[in-house]
């Protein structure tokens, strides 16, 4: 897969800001847009590394089975390993239980952490259950997932580089990524130079604004009449 991209610096720029701020930015580029297009819901979990730095990168897509054998022919595994190792930059692996019951199995562990690692992964976008993560931890990938369990049945990947649904947020293969501890921000790689540049106003703004409210002068009576 051939991956549009943008300049390493546009990634370099939004991994100094948190997702949040990349958010406010975008709305300051294109304006509010659905939350489904925007960034992720609560129910997806930062499991490695909370408090440390934003990471960014190109999503790569796939589905999973953890539970049953598919109805129809799985897909190559290889095929996904070999586009995090061809895309050439750092890669978000997003990945997706279909099965059903669906989130019952676990769809990632240390074993193909350290395989999407070694290849180019910074980190794990999981719709679906984790499990050995402390394993996962020592591969050096950071991991999001909706959920964690010790275990899985028959595993299959089903497809991947289609679009698919993490946590209520559509993710298309290539979108940028913005992972923290509040989730993922999705950035479409035509505005993400515009969004890059738009996070320092969104910085100066809010730092204002926390100057402001933080003074020792501040007076209740002042702010009440002026605004």
């Amino acid at each position: 897969m051939v991956l549009a991209k943008t300049d390493p610096a546009v990634l370099e720029t939004l991994a100094e800001y948190d997702s949040a701020t990349v958010q406010n930015a975008a709305i300051l580029v294109r304006g509010y847009v659905p939350e489904g297009i925007d960034y992720t819901g609560p129910d997806l979990k930062q499991l490695i590394g909370t408090g440390g730095p934003v990471v960014v990168g190109y999503a790569l897509t796939s589905t999973w089975t953890p539970l049953n054998e598919p109805s129809s022919e799985p897909a190559d595994r290889n095929a996904f390993w070999d586009s995090i190792g061809e895309a050439d930059a750092p890669v978000i692996a997003v990945l997706k239980d279909v099965d059903s019951p669906a989130r019952r199995g676990a769809i990632i562990g240390d074993g193909m952490a350290y395989t999407m690692a070694a290849l180019g992964a910074v980190g794990a976008v999981v719709d679906g259950n984790a499990r050995d993560v402390p394993g996962i931890e020592k591969s050096g990938m950071r991991l999001w997932a909706t959920g964690q369990v010790p275990g899985h049945g028959p595993f299959n990947m089903l497809e991947h580089g289609a679009s698919v649904e993490i946590a209520g947020l559509t993710i298309t293969p290539g979108d940028i990524l913005v992972c923290d501890g509040d989730g993922v921000t999705r950035v479409p790689v035509d505005i993400a130079g515009e969004v890059a540049k738009a996070c320092a106003d969104v910085r100066e703004k809010e730092g204002a604004s926390h100057r402001y409210f933080t003074s020792p002068d501040f007076d209740f009576e002042k702010w009440r009449s002026e605004r």
